[in-house]
């Protein structure tokens, strides 16, 4: 199935006002969910909100917070938001701070499952299947039908404060082989009940929950859901299996649009980047007992890919064409140019991530240039920052980053917790 570009004409500026569900958005930029490192205790803090505030301001049409659990157990680092009626205050806080800027804000929800972390929740992790995690070397049990009852409950209750939080829009995480995304992989789902085996059955738990977060705000807000096209590691979840669940997804009327992205956080992080794997990095921040491990085997893990511009367009061209709904491209957006190109394949958004970590005006400084191209070098450095305060390490004085002094003051230890780098890497292309 091919996808036949858009003529001009009807090509939509990306820089004009659009409609995602009931929200209308200032232009078709979206600020991707990329994991900030600074909450604390599960609370919003200064911090946070400075981070989203200065994004909002430097142009974007929405900024996005980034994961916050829907259960205590689905956390992957320590100090995690969990949607729990204390936080929120400050997620009202940090609402009413990026609208007073004229941007919309969504925030990300989701369940880290196997990716998630035992020693910084003190609760086991869920998987599928009984899995074992080689960094935070600890069995992830099979999670139970009362389990993902329970857990399809707490997405929509989350989704119901978030739109009482003041959140314009919801993003489901169905990828990087958390929670819903590891029920999709047949590399990591072994069920023989009604949640294994088939296309069909591993899909189940994604559109349950799903309905769940619709039956939960109706239209007060706009619902989008994170699908992986390709996991990334043999026999995982790829393109072939996610052109129908997209389908589905689209039939079951719960989705407002739907982002695609790659990769596995479990298995594969580097495969959503592209770029640099910064190993001596990693290792600088890792704690002891695996400091060693990377910097000897964790070019096995890390791995390198090529970058280029629109790196996931080819694949996500395939489910554009089969699906009508509303679609956000991400993954290399860095100028006008693949902005444009976005626009014209059929996409009705797109998603930047540590471009706008390196800078957080580039959407204005676009808008008012269309030559400026972002001056991320996809070095991948920001990923080891994230406990710290993810930022991006590149500061010059031309553009130097904003976020630079939130990493003076950690919101989390210095040196990683030893299996506190299992999710590393939730920054966004």
């Amino acid at each position: 199935m091919t996808v036949t570009p858009l003529p001009r004409a009807e090509t939509p500026d990306v820089f004009a006002p659009a409609t995602l569900g009931p929200v209308t958005l200032r232009n078709r930029t979206i600020k991707a969910a990329t994991f900030e490192g600074l909450s604390r205790d599960g609370q919003v803090t200064d911090k946070l909100v400075d981070f989203h505030v200065q994004v909002a301001r430097g142009g974007v049409g929405m900024t996005t917070l980034s994961f916050c659990a829907v259960a205590p157990e689905g956390c992957q680092a320590k100090g995690q938001i969990v949607w729990r009626p204390d936080a929120l205050p400050g997620l009202r806080r940090l609402t009413d701070a990026v609208h007073a800027e004229g941007a919309a804000v969504s925030v990300q929800i989701g369940h880290a499952g196997a990716v998630g972390n035992p020693k910084a929740t003190g609760l086991p992790a869920l998987a599928p299947s009984r899995h074992f995690h080689k960094t935070t070397l600890s069995f992830a049990k099979a999670a139970t039908r009362n389990d993902l009852r329970r857990i399809v409950r707490e997405f929509g209750e989350s989704a119901r404060m978030a739109a009482d939080a003041g959140f314009d829009a919801i993003e489901v995480h169905l990828g990087h082989n958390y929670l819903p995304s590891s029920f999709l992989s047949p590399r990591l789902n072994h069920r023989d009940d009604e949640y294994g085996g088939s296309l069909a059955n591993r899909a189940r738990l994604s559109l349950e929950i799903m309905r769940a977060v619709r039956d939960a705000v109706g239209d007060r807000v706009g619902i989008l859901a994170k699908l992986n096209m390709d996991d990334g590691v043999p026999g995982g979840f790829w393109l072939d299996e996610a052109i129908p669940v997209s389908r589905w997804l689209e039939e079951s009327g719960s989705l407002d649009a739907l982002e695609l992205t790659a990769g596995s956080s479990l298995l594969n992080p580097m495969y959503l980047f592209k770029g640099d794997a910064p190993l001596r990095e990693f290792a600088g921040v890792m704690p002891e007992p695996l400091k060693i491990g990377v910097k000897l085997v964790g070019s096995r893990v890390l791995r390198t890919y090529p970058y280029q511009d629109g790196y996931l367009l080819q694949d996500a061209k395939q489910i554009r064409a089969a699906v009508d709904l509303p679609m956000i491209l991400l993954g290399g957006i860095t100028d006008r140019a693949i902005m444009d190109t976005a626009m014209s394949e059929g996409f009705q958004f797109v998603a930047m991530g540590r471009a706008l970590l390196r800078e957080p005006d580039l959407i204005n400084r676009i808008q008012a240039e269309p030559r400026t191209r972002s001056l991320c070098d996809h070095n991948n450095k920001c990923m080891t920052t994230i406990y710290r305060g993810t930022r991006c390490v590149l500061v010059d004085s031309g553009h130097p980053s904003p976020f630079a002094d939130a990493a003076a003051t950690p919101a989390a230890p210095a040196a990683t917790p030893a299996g506190e780098a299992a999710s590393a890497v939730e920054v966004s292309a």
